[in-house]
């Protein structure tokens, strides 16, 4: 995936699902488009996650769903090497192995506990420990981070519904229903 930076887009395009620079769940084109600014060590990005698969798991392929960093490092210490190590699975073919495992063992999110989740999903742990020693991804996480405050981002997790704000608390029936529409 090629790195397109926050600077290089407008911000009509940081709102939406774009498969030319994010991670997508589903299918570009699905008629229901939800982008998530989190943070891995956010217990409210936490909460927020099962809500997020059940959509996955209900709409399937009318759903598109894509993740943007947004690691608020003053309150999360671990949440800048946990988004750069799911960066640097996606260079391995696993960003959604990884996504899940971050999100799945938030409690323990130091580098360690994240190069075991590494090697439990199938990755080159050593490679990726690497990758987060030297911050290899480290610009890819603050150009999404950017993205995000070009857009008023200033807590997590903040979603964007078909492009709209949604500002309420994550809620599946309530989502659902603006998905649909």
């Amino acid at each position: 995936m090629k790195a397109v930076t926050s600077r290089d887009i407008s911000t009509e395009n940081l709102v939406l699902p774009d498969p030319t620079r994010d991670h997508i769940y589903g299918s570009p084109s699905a008629k229901g488009m939800l982008l998530e600014y989190g943070d891995y060590q956010c217990p409210y990005c936490g909460a927020a996650y099962p809500i997020v698969k059940r959509l996955q798991k209900r709409l399937g392929d009318k759903l598109c769903f894509a993740y943007r960093n947004f690691p608020l490092t003053n309150i999360h210490p671990n949440a800048q090497h946990a988004a750069e190590a799911a960066e640097a699975a996606d260079a391995q073919g696993k960003f959604w192995e990884m996504h899940d495992a971050l999100f799945e063992n938030q409690s323990a999110l130091d580098d360690d506990h994240i190069v075991k989740y590494a090697a439990m999903i199938g990755l080159d742990s050593e490679r990726l420990r690497a990758d987060i020693v030297s911050g290899t991804y480290a610009e890819r996480v603050h150009d999404d981070f950017l993205a995000g405050v070009r857009c008023d981002v200033n807590g997590t997790p903040t979603f964007y519904i078909n492009g709209v704000r949604y500002d309420a608390d994550p809620d599946f029936d309530d989502m659902l229903t603006k998905l649909s529409k």
